[in-house]
């Protein structure tokens, strides 16, 4: 994440006031690389150099978008770019990069979530520049990475980035989730929580005055809360 990242964006459009749009968008650093398609907003295809393949994130009920050779020109294309990196980096070294954390973290379901059914948790970051970011997840504590994936940097209209990590989970009571996002502009990493209690009715503690609760914050999380009661 410390070393130049550049990015080349082109949008095609097929009028002044389009139906539709099309990016693709090419970036490299030196030990890492990007080669995406979208259409409408929306990520189409994307290359994995760690699988050595070509990803198509798309629903099933839509008809497949496929990219013949892909997979293929995007290798070209990072062998191209980071010797134009290169270049780049000799003329512009003393040049301080722009950098902006990201503005929203969010964390939810995919779906309505019920105990011992499968579900998926999506962590969503937005508004960082430059991409990526580092998205890490954990369970009561404990740090997790199977079954997690976050897709490619995609464009904001303004410049900046969004990215979307998503984790397979089977909620459980009493399970507490986390997301930890690191960035180059952040001094520590934004951590958003998610919890899976049951909410139940109010109850009083007779003997002790105590009044207990529960109330709802973010994400769905339910927390146990006391309050005294002066008699």
């Amino acid at each position: 994440m410390k070393e130049l990242l550049l990015f080349l964006s082109c949008v095609l459009c097929v009028s002044a006031d389009p139906l539709h749009s099309d990016i693709a968008i090419g970036g490299c650093s030196e030990s890492d690389g990007e080669n995406m398609y979208g259409l409408d907003g929306e990520e189409i295809a994307y290359a994995d150099f760690n699988k050595q393949e070509f990803i198509y994130p798309q629903p099933p009920f839509i008809d497949p978008i496929t990219v013949p050779g892909g997979y293929e020109s995007s290798v070209a294309f990072q062998h191209s770019c980071r010797e134009n990196m290169k270049l780049f980096g000799k003329g512009m070294k003393d040049y301080p990069p722009e950098q902006d954390a990201p503005s929203a973290v969010m964390i939810y379901t995919r779906d309505e979530v019920e105990f011992g059914e499968k579900n998926t948790l999506i962590c969503h970051v937005t508004g960082f520049y430059p991409a990526p970011v580092n998205v890490s997840w954990t369970k009561n504590e404990q740090k997790v990475t199977q079954g997690s994936t976050i897709n490619v940097p995609y464009p904001n209209k303004d410049g900046t980035f969004t990215q979307i990590s998503r984790l397979q989970f089977t909620p459980q009571q009493g399970d507490i989730y986390s997301c930890a996002v690191q960035h180059l502009a952040l001094t520590q990493p934004l951590t958003k929580i998610y919890g899976t209690h049951v909410k139940t009715e109010p109850s009083v503690h007779q003997n002790m005055g105590l009044t207990l609760g529960l109330v709802g914050v973010a994400a769905g999380t339910f927390f146990l809360v006391k309050g005294n009661e002066c008699s």
